[in-house]
């Protein structure tokens, strides 16, 4: 039996969430509603639905209407006219909600054919969500139309819906909406859920039920048997999360033979078993004698589901189910127990089958730099939807990378002969893996940027045939002639492309002057006596911001950059108060609280006796100088001088989160600061992992180098063990193990063998210490593990011992059971099983957003609770949990 949750909500604190929601739906203003093929914007007579035009969400395809034949009197004004696509394989709606990713949608797609082209060829075709197929759309007749909703929570700001062309057919579609649900309702462990039935028991009248009687819009269909007896109740009701329409809950059926049962029967389409989740709404309808009962029990596929269950009187009560079952055929019985004088009944029910949409999207930051060059050069290409994914669909003159668990890259792009003009858009540096970029054969003008000798992954470039002038830049020169490049450049009139050129149009730039008027040259020879002063000056300056972070004796110093200020050890010791206050204490030296133009400011120095401590010096400066992210240590300044080096940071006042997690700490983390904190770690990670070039492994997460702000904002810290990782070819290092005892990875342990997943690993035990409040490692007999004891209670479905117990049960339930999860999958033994960083930010990102709508709602009145769990082994390393 799944692990099941039934909530009795206060009617204080849904009468807020109904009325909020209530006046959300009204005014649409969380609705896409888009009339497909329309000529004009108007507002549905019957539903009262605000409906436009489909020109701002697709810019292909062809309006038309159907045949007058089909257009009969109470048809709806979406299935009219329809917008056909005879050309082009794939085409894409691009839809924007409001509350952007990471939020619970309602995703509708409405078809009817009409013979709009009065050729009775009835179409087949395909239907995207993304990049994943969503359906195959098959019309079998001219004057019936299908239907296809699923609930979906995108993990980007745009939700792309596309129609795929798979045979002679055309395909069509009459309308499309989305709508916003509440994230606490419809969650899944994994996957989308795809609408199987929905259906309004004893419903009175034929015509489905759908906005405005349903806030959310759902459409709910009347459904009836002659054997069953029909029970009507008034229109007052007091809702829950999932706010069925007072109409649809106001009727329920129940047999005419009282000691019958409610039962509904289905076979699904598909010859392989589904994953199914199941909703039931109950209500009671009639007001009872002092000897009347009506207790019920819910039998699914012939096991007890839940019960009893005494429905409220005029109160939604919904039993659902947070674990799919699996089958080819679902049968649900409605009983009442033994302790009933009445019968069973039943108001309401809705069952979704589960939709695993296992493709990536293209990385984002490639989609956003994509659809830019797009937009700027108003190419007219078919490019629509997901740049890479599909694979079979991928844009015209694109080639992608395609890497497991990676979302896929754009590593090529040829716009040759596509008509550009002006000058090469700086955004196609940010497809920072791109290896070949072909722009030959248009009208590109101006300088070469010097940001393409800079894209770390570019191997070859063609810039043939344009109108580029002044000097090809020297990097790209220098990795033309070193061969590092493939530089193609031939055909510009106006361009110099090489060093001889360029020391050519100096010489004559300086000829000129001296020749054209000999009373010329005592100007000429100051102006060059000044120019050789300036540039002596800028070296000898730039000599002074320098570091050499190798011992004197070393004859191949490496010079280091800092662009930080420079501290004389005097000023350290002002800084300081001559190291007055100890902040901590660790095997690179002793850290320092001090003052620098009045901000705090934290002063590690290295122990002049630690070896090791040198070396993690020289890497922590190294790296802080090419690393900048809000989620990691700022550096301020350095010293250098002689035995005397440390380095300046920003002071973070709230300390470790190793301390606010620690029975110790009286200042209590609520969950939705933790959430915060554990995402502020992990997009810094995402940073070093995805915004560094080359990427960056930390090698050392955990509570003690995550450190928080006066508001309570989580950086990481203490980069002396991070090493970069090689974008191409292998993607690991050997490398002697290093790390805390408790973090690393054991695979890296085993195998020294270090990718971005160990950090991932390291994560997960960090999350787990943020969920529990416990340490990584039993301080009792320094043996217990916190995974193998969280994993001891999941197992036993029990998230309640899992939670920090000094929380006291203040949080979202879900939002903790979806940490949990994300945590067991980070600390997986399988590298390859983790998942990414981007991943895990999208996740967390998802919790908070379930904890911070619990708060909102809570703050008005109390929740109450019943949780029916039963104890079933789960195996950890086979996927998510059970919530």
């Amino acid at each position: 039996m799944a692990k099941l949750f039934f909530s009795a909500i206060l009617k204080a604190a849904f009468a807020l969430s109904t009325i909020l929601i209530v006046i959300n739906g009204q005014d649409q203003s969380d609705f896409i509603s888009v009339d497909c093929g329309a000529s004009e914007s108007y507002t549905d007579p019957n539903t009262g639905i605000k409906y436009s035009t489909d020109a701002n969400y697709i810019d292909t395809g062809e309006n038309k209407n159907i045949s007058p034949q089909f257009n009969i009197r109470n048809i709806a004004e979406q299935f009219k006219n329809v917008r056909a696509f005879p050309d082009g394989v794939k085409n894409c709606y691009t839809l924007k909600p409001s509350k952007g990713k990471n939020h619970t949608y309602l995703i509708r797609a409405r078809f009817m054919y009409g013979n709009y082209d009065a050729q009775s060829q009835y179409p087949e075709f395909d239907l995207y969500l993304g990049v994943n197929k969503w359906r195959t759309v098959k019309l079998e007749d001219s004057n019936n139309s299908r239907t296809f909703e699923i609930i979906h929570v995108p993990q980007s700001d745009y939700i792309y819906v596309c129609l795929v062309k798979t045979g002679p057919w055309t395909p069509l579609i009459s309308a499309l909406e989305l709508r916003l649900m509440n994230n606490d309702t419809y969650v899944t462990q994994s996957g989308s859920l795809e609408l199987y039935t929905r259906l309004d028991c004893g419903a009175s009248s034929s015509a489905s039920v759908r906005y405005k009687d349903d806030v959310m819009d759902r459409i709910w269909r009347p459904f009836n048997f002659d054997a069953w007896n029909i029970i009507k109740g008034s229109l007052t009701f007091q809702p829950n999360f999932y706010d069925p329409p007072a109409v649809v809950m106001s009727t329920a059926v129940a047999p005419r033979n009282e000691s019958d049962s409610v039962g509904l029967y289905w076979t699904t389409d598909n010859e392989e078993p589904e994953d199914f989740y199941i909703y039931l709404h109950f209500a009671e309808l009639e007001k009872h004698e002092k000897n009347e009962t009506r207790e019920l029990n819910i039998y699914l596929n012939g096991t007890l589901f839940y019960g009893p269950l005494v429905p409220d009187y005029m109160s939604v009560t919904t039993i659902y189910s947070t674990k799919p079952r699996r089958g080819s055929t679902l049968e649900v019985m409605v009983n009442r127990t033994e302790n009933s004088t009445l019968p069973p009944l039943l108001n309401a029910i809705e069952i979704y089958t589960v939709k695993y949409l296992e493709n990536s999207e293209t990385a984002q930051n490639d989609v956003d730099a994509i659809m830019y060059v797009k937009s700027t050069y108003k190419l007219q290409k078919n490019w629509q939807g997901d740049p890479c994914a599909p694979h079979d669909y991928m844009w015209e003159g694109l080639n992608c990378s395609f890497n497991g668990f990676d979302p896929p890259r754009i590593i090529s792009l040829n716009l040759s002969s596509n008509g550009l003009t002006g000058e090469i858009d700086p955004y196609i540096s940010n497809l920072t893996l791109i290896e070949d970029l072909d722009l030959s054969n248009n009208n590109l003008s101006g300088p070469v940027p010097d940001f393409l000798s800079q894209m770390p992954s570019l191997r070859v470039l063609n810039l043939e045939r344009n109108n580029f002038s002044g000097t090809l830049p020297i990097g790209l020169q220098e990795k033309s002639k070193n061969k590092s490049i493939s530089l193609r450049a031939d055909g510009n009139s106006y361009l110099c492309i090489s060093i001889p050129c360029q020391k050519e149009k100096n010489k004559n730039k300086f000829l000129i002057p001296v020749v054209a008027s000999g009373g010329g040259i005592l100007v000429f020879l100051s102006a060059a006596g000044a120019i050789f002063w300036f540039l002596k000056r800028r070296k000898r300056d730039k000599t002074v911001t320098t570091l050499n972070v190798e011992p004197k004796s070393n004859q191949h110093d490496e010079v280091l950059d800092l662009k930080k200020q420079q501290f004389t050890y005097s000023e350290v010791l002002s800084i300081t108060n001559n190291f007055a206050r100890i902040l901590g204490k660790g095997g690179f030296g002793t850290v320092y609280h001090g003052f620098f133009n009045d901000s705090e400011v934290a002063v590690k120095m290295l122990s002049r006796s630690s070896a090791q401590g040198y070396k993690q010096f020289r890497a922590e400066a190294k790296l802080l100088t090419r690393v900048h992210h809000r989620n990691l240590t700022a550096l301020v300044g350095y010293c250098d001088e002689g035995p005397n080096m440390g380095l300046v940071y920003e002071y973070m006042s709230n300390g470790d989160l190793a301390w606010h997690l620690s029975e110790k700490n009286e200042d209590l983390l609520s969950w939705e600061e933790r959430l915060k904190i554990a995402i502020n770690a992990a997009q810094g990670l995402e940073y070093l992992h995805s915004g560094c070039k080359p990427p960056i492994i930390h090698r050392d997460v955990k509570t003690t180098n995550i450190l928080l702000n006066e508001k309570l904002q989580a950086k990481l810290s203490d980069f002396g063990l991070s090493r970069t990782f090689p974008l191409e070819g292998d993607t690991h290092v050997s490398t002697i193990v290093v790390g805390t005892p408790g973090y690393v990875d054991p695979e890296y342990f085993i195998s020294n063998r270090l990718t971005e997943k160990s950090d991932v690993f390291s994560f997960g035990v960090v999350l787990l210490e943020i969920i529990t409040g416990r340490p990584a490692i039993s301080k009792k007999n320094g043996k217990d593990h916190i995974i193998e004891w969280v994993k001891l209670w999941l197992s036993k479905g029990d998230i309640k011992n899992v939670m920090d117990p000094r929380l006291e049960q203040d949080f979202n339930k879900n939002s903790v059971w979806k940490a949990a999860e994300v945590a067991m999958a980070c600390v997986s033994h399988v590298s390859t099983k983790r998942p990414t960083m981007t991943q895990i930010v999208t996740e967390l990102k998802q919790c908070l957003v379930m904890e911070t709508d619990r708060s909102r709602t809570n703050n008005s009145d109390v929740i109450e609770s019943i949780e029916l769990i039963e104890m079933m082994p789960v195996n950890m390393d086979s996927g998510p949990l059970a919530r």
